[in-house]
């Protein structure tokens, strides 16, 4: 198939003006495909030739203007349509198409539970060709009216409005819209429907789902409106569609997905399983983050693939900030349980995405220059667009004033509403509202790629005083915070004050006195910048010593940040953040914190950066230190602390024992009782270490047939210790396109355990020709799995680097796996640089 070109795109944008898509879809004619019909009536200001696209089963007619074109014209995904006049046409599609079960297109989904039957669609990119015929590109925005034949116990949803007459589904028109935003979702969801504002609003899912969802509906419910009036705060424009509905499906790719009028969630987000309130939290900020695209991304949408950072860092920021500011707004001066402290969330878990990713060989500019395609395009959805975008313009609202961005994005909206803009047209705005150079400022953030490093420098100077120095590895400017902290002479010890905060503006001038010297100086306290930080030597043995001291969740952050950052680049050695970790992670009481460095914990330190013979040990520690927080919570005061305690204690069990008692029992001694979530995680690490069999799978998939269950079947038969478990699961991952893209990933989330590095050792070399293949016939979706997933990272050795090096030169994979190949493999090359820290 081809993809289309930046250059194609400006030329067909400069022949056409699409007006409106008149769109039949037939859900009603079998399993395996749908029929398709589009009516696309558009304009050419000149004589001239394009194309259409569509990935057809079967390509029925074609006319054009009332002549007949020859359907074997089509070219893998384009229908040349020769020989246009300037003035008006009418094109006419028919065709048959095929239901996806990647998550791509039209995805198809039974659920196992009951037997029903769901679909959705999600049309990113370029995957609206395979539901109709379009011009698809995101500057030839559209009107868009949808009639839908479902089966008759279904509920059709789309971008408008849907009410049934004749037999049929019919949405209100769409405004103007890009090709990728159309939506639909069919089944026999279960519904709650309410008004806000006067304007109609819907949370949808599947029916097996619907007692989880009603007993989160307030809380959802209340999440959006207090975004929904929080932008209408914020905000000069209104928002721009006739209704909200939000859509939670199965098998989704991403987190959600921005359709005007219908958002479609994963359904994981409607919660079947005990769950923490930083998790509660994460779901509350994906729903304020597709809020926003509303307005920055739909109302105003990008021109090229290009500016899609445009899209993704607005929605990241004002998703976290809007949520932050929709929690302060609480009930008489109360924080919601969702919502609180969302900037340390962000700071622990998704500003490490945006490092990792720009620390690699694929690392881009935020706003990269060269997009030549759309294939390019698609692999800069990554920590790059989202954390480290969200970054630069939290770290320019710092730097310009939230009054005078509001200002320069409202200027934005009013300008391009309904219509389409670039990066240009964004920084020109802003810059309208201030007399802060914004374009250098772009050009120092937006068009250059890397993290700085800040380095304290600290000297001493007349009577005891001091002086810092901020040394910058890098060529960005800086507004951050230094924190100056002395240790609390009124207490037994172990606790920091904070003396002052410093606002600082990089690069500096002059050095800048601080008095006497602090316990701990802190670089970025408050986590304003993207940079990586580092202590003096003082400074970091305070951190040692009295980390858990800290009075700020987000002064924590930045520091286990730091120490992140140091073990990756080999200034600490990873046991030394694990001893870290065992002296101050059982005071900690944030719990985005304690998830976040203890996944780092297990899954890099542990399972990556430790040799095999090294790993036991950091079991061992992460053990006693989960055992620890399970003491510390017995008085049930914390419950999401003791969940987090529970499944890393799971997780890390090196002997069953004890975990096969709580399964046994249905429970933890003191709770919690094991939920679905947590039976299948006590089952899939008993399968690793060889402690139970395929019977046992077998009675927990009977005890839990959903889809959910049925996932977690495949994770813990492809973990099992067994050849012929192994092969199996090979087989299933790359022999046949029968699972779909969630059964993939769980049966490749199985496949590799350290534990079983010998057993194993022969499916590292198969992995790479075998991914290439699997990539090549199934797609995006399933490479990006594969390249994800199914990608050997417990191998950490020369000869799995050598084996990925050659497969990159000669194999020829397609763009999405190989970007997951080129970010395995600089990982993995890092680990191999780690586990040399400290031995030479």
């Amino acid at each position: 198939m081809s993809v289309l070109t930046r250059d194609e795109a400006q030329t067909r944008a400069e022949l056409l003006d699409v007006h409106r898509y008149t769109i039949e879809l037939d859900l009603t004619s079998g399993d395996d495909a749908f029929d398709s019909r589009t009516l696309i009536r558009f304009g050419t200001r000149v004589d001239g030739d394009t194309f259409v696209e569509l990935k057809p089963a079967e390509l029925r007619s074609v006319t054009l203007d009332g002549h007949p074109l020859d359907p074997e014209t089509l070219n893998g995904n384009r229908l040349p349509l020769p020989n246009l006049t300037a003035g008006e046409h009418e094109l006419r599609v028919d065709t048959r198409m095929r239901y996806s079960r990647t998550g791509e297109g039209m995805h198809r989904f039974t659920d196992p539970t009951d037997g029903e039957t769901y679909v959705y669609t999600q049309l990113f990119m370029d995957d609206v060709q395979r539901v109709f015929a379009a011009f698809d590109q995101p500057d030839l925005k559209a009107v868009f009216e949808l009639s839908v034949t479902a089966p008759q116990h279904w509920t059709v949803l789309a971008n408008g409005i849907t009410h049934r007459a004749d037999g049929m589904w019919k949405a209100a028109p769409t405004p103007l819209i890009s090709t990728y935003l159309v939506a639909v979702a069919a089944g026999p969801w279960h519904s709650v429907r309410t008004e806000h504002r006067g304007l109609p609003f819907g949370l949808h899912c599947r029916r097996s789902l619907a007692p989880y969802l009603d007993a989160d509906t307030d809380e959802l419910l209340d999440v959006t409106r207090a975004c929904f009036d929080r932008y209408h705060e914020k905000f000069d424009e209104p928002y721009p569609f006739d209704s909200y509905d939000q859509a939670f499906v199965p098998e989704f790719n991403a987190g959600a997905m921005e359709n005007p009028g219908l958002v479609t969630f994963r359904d994981e987000f409607v919660y079947r399983s005990a769950v923490t309130d930083t998790e509660r939290q994460t779901r509350a900020m994906v729903i304020a983050h597709e809020m926003a695209h509303m307005w920055f991304g739909d109302l105003v949408t990008l021109k090229w693939w290009d500016d899609i950072w445009l899209n993704e860092s607005f929605a990241e920021y004002m998703g976290y900030q809007t949520l932050t500011e929709a929690t302060l707004a609480g009930s008489e001066g109360t924080p919601r349980k969702w919502g609180t402290d969302t900037w340390t969330d962000f700071g622990i878990t998704r500003k490490s995405w945006g490092y990792d990713a720009d620390q690699r060989p694929s690392t881009h500019p935020v706003a990269p220059e060269a997009v030549d395609d759309t294939a390019s395009a698609l692999l800069n959805f990554d920590g790059i667009s989202y954390a480290k975008g969200a970054s630069a313009l939290r770290q320019l609202v710092a730097w310009l004033g939230e009054k005078d961005f509001l200002a320069g994005i409202n200027t934005h909206f009013a300008r391009h509403k309904f219509a389409n803009a670039t990066l240009a047209d964004f920084i020109d705005n802003l810059a309208g509202a201030t007399d802060r150079d914004v374009h250098a400022w772009a050009d120092a953030w937006l068009r250059t790629t890397g993290v700085d490093t800040l380095t304290p420098r600290i000297t001493p100077g007349e009577h005891g005083t001091c002086a810092l120095t901020v040394d910058r590895a890098g060529s960005r400017p800086h507004h951050i915070a230094a924190g100056l902290y002395d240790r609390d002479l009124g207490t037994d010890g172990g606790q920091l004050v904070l003396r002052e905060r410093l606002h600082l503006d990089l690069p500096q001038t002059d050095a800048h006195p601080i008095g006497k010297r602090p316990a701990l100086l802190l670089l970025n306290d408050g986590d304003l910048t993207y940079a990586k930080v580092r202590f003096d030597s003082e400074s970091f043995e305070t951190v040692r010593k009295e980390l858990s001291g800290l009075p700020r969740p987000l002064t924590r952050a930045v520091v286990w940040n730091a120490l992140r950052d140091a073990v990756r680049d080999g200034e600490l050695a990873p046991a030394a953040y694990l001893e870290t970790a065992r002296a101050h992670l059982p005071l900690e009481t944030d719990l985005a914190i304690v998830q976040g460095v203890l996944a780092f914990a297990s899954t890099y330190i542990a399972d990556r950066y430790l040799t095999p013979e090294e790993r036991p040990a950091a079991l061992a520690t992460l053990s006693e230190l989960c055992r620890d927080l399970i003491r510390r919570t017995e008085d049930g005061d914390n419950p999401g602390l003791r969940l987090i305690a529970v499944r890393h204690r799971i997780d890390v069990a090196a002997h069953p024992d004890t975990i096969a008692a709580w399964l046994a029992d249905g429970t933890v001694p003191g709770g919690p009782e094991l939920d679905p979530e947590l039976r299948w995680r006590v089952l899939a690490r008993l399968a690793v270490l060889g402690a139970t069999d395929e019977a046992a799978i077998a009675a927990e998939l009977e005890r839990d047939p959903s889809a959910t269950g049925r996932e977690g079947a495949a994770r813990c038969r492809a973990a099992l210790p067994d050849p012929q478990a192994k092969a199996h699961a090979w087989e299933a991952m790359f022999g046949s396109d029968d699972l779909s893209n969630y059964l993939f990933t769980a049966t490749a989330r199985g496949f590799w355990q350290p534990e079983q590095a010998d057993l194993v050792r022969e499916y590292v070399a198969r992995y790479y020709a075998d991914a290439v293949a699997v990539a090549d016939r199934r797609g995006p979706a399933i490479a990006d799995a594969a390249g994800r997933w199914a990608f050997p990272a417990h191998a950490v050795d020369t000869d799995t680097l050598r084996l990925g090096e050659a497969c990159l030169r000669d194999a020829d994979p397609i763009p999405a796996l190989r970007r997951k190949l080129v970010d395995q493999l600089d990982d993995l090359a890092r680990a191999l640089r780690v586990q040399g820290t400290g031995k030479d």
